[in-house]
């Protein structure tokens, strides 16, 4: 199938290309480089470097089947400093997405959050998340442009952000740990999350795609599938997989974030056969004996 990605040289973007090209499928992508990456470009996608807000973002974008729509300013902390930029962009740029794939006929693959579990007034990015998924369902709704929405669950993995205000917890810790410098866990280190692997990631948005573009799709055109993988941590059981005895330095409870998430993923398994394969324990795991075998030290 043809295919356009918007972020694709984001960290979820850059391992779905990668995945649809090995596929076989021919890729496009937009992205304006924002918190996307350069070095992530893949030899055999197109990249179009426009914002997707701007006039005529589109014009150079050739016929396509699906659109997997992945750009947004993603994070909590970050919406509190930029809340104007994180609205437009994950509001607009949805809108501006939605409203091509009602003109040219394609369906959209919507990259949703699972922060819509919880109070939708706490941040600027939970907000602009929920609001996104609105406009896809209104386009669905009234335009019948075909849609599924995708909300993802800590994802974590090759490519994600080790440094700056957009990295994830797991991207922050693996970098304090292959630098020696303590764990950083925020307020009782309780709040339990479901960490994914983007590679599951990937998988979950490629079978939905394909179920959306199958012609028989009434269970999966305007539905909502969670991708996560129905297992959540405690961010101190998280820091354990690093040594018990790993030095920490707990910092502040920060605001806007939930208590709890944790996937129910029977619902994407039963219609689009999505079922999560990796584990974080392992992917610590492996982690740390590699850090270990490059510290000259026995195990």
């Amino acid at each position: 199938m043809k295919v356009l990605v918007t972020g694709g040289a984001g960290f979820i973007g850059t391992n779905l290309i990668e995945r649809l090209i090995n596929d076989g499928h021919e890729v496009e992508s937009i992205d304006n480089f924002y918190t996307g990456k350069r070095e992530n470009k893949h030899d055999l996608c197109k990249y179009h470097e426009v914002d997707l807000r701007s006039d005529g973002a589109f014009d150079n974008v050739g016929e396509v089947d699906v659109i997997f729509h992945l750009a947004a300013l993603a994070r909590i902390q970050p919406s509190f400093t930029e809340p104007t930029e994180t609205i437009d962009t994950n509001q607009l740029g949805t809108q501006r997405v939605m409203e091509w794939a009602r003109n040219n006929d394609v369906s959209v693959v919507y990259a949703g959050s699972s922060s819509a579990h919880g109070d939708l007034y706490s941040n600027p990015y939970t907000f602009s998340k929920w609001q996104g998924e609105e406009i896809v369902k209104l386009y669905n709704k009234v335009f019948n442009v075909q849609s599924a929405i995708c909300r993802f669950y800590n994802v974590y993995g090759p490519h994600q952000l080790v440094d700056g205000p957009y990295c994830t917890v797991i991207g922050i810790f693996e970098e304090l740990y292959k630098k020696s410098q303590p764990l950083t866990p925020t307020w009782d280190g309780e709040q339990r999350r479901d960490f994914t692997h983007v590679y599951d990631i990937v998988d979950g948005l490629i079978k939905c795609s394909e179920a959306l573009l199958s012609g028989e799709n009434s269970q999966v055109n305007g539905e909502i599938f969670e991708l996560g993988s129905g297992v959540n941590y405690s961010i101190n059981q998280f820091c354990d997989m690093f040594g018990k005895d790993y030095p920490r330095e707990p910092l502040p409870k920060r605001d806007g974030e939930m208590r709890e998430t944790l996937c129910d993923t029977k619902p994407a398994y039963d219609i689009i056969g999505y079922k999560p394969k990796m584990n974080l324990e392992k992917y610590i795991k492996d982690l740390v004996e590699t850090e270990i075998i490059k510290r000259g030290y026995d195990f």
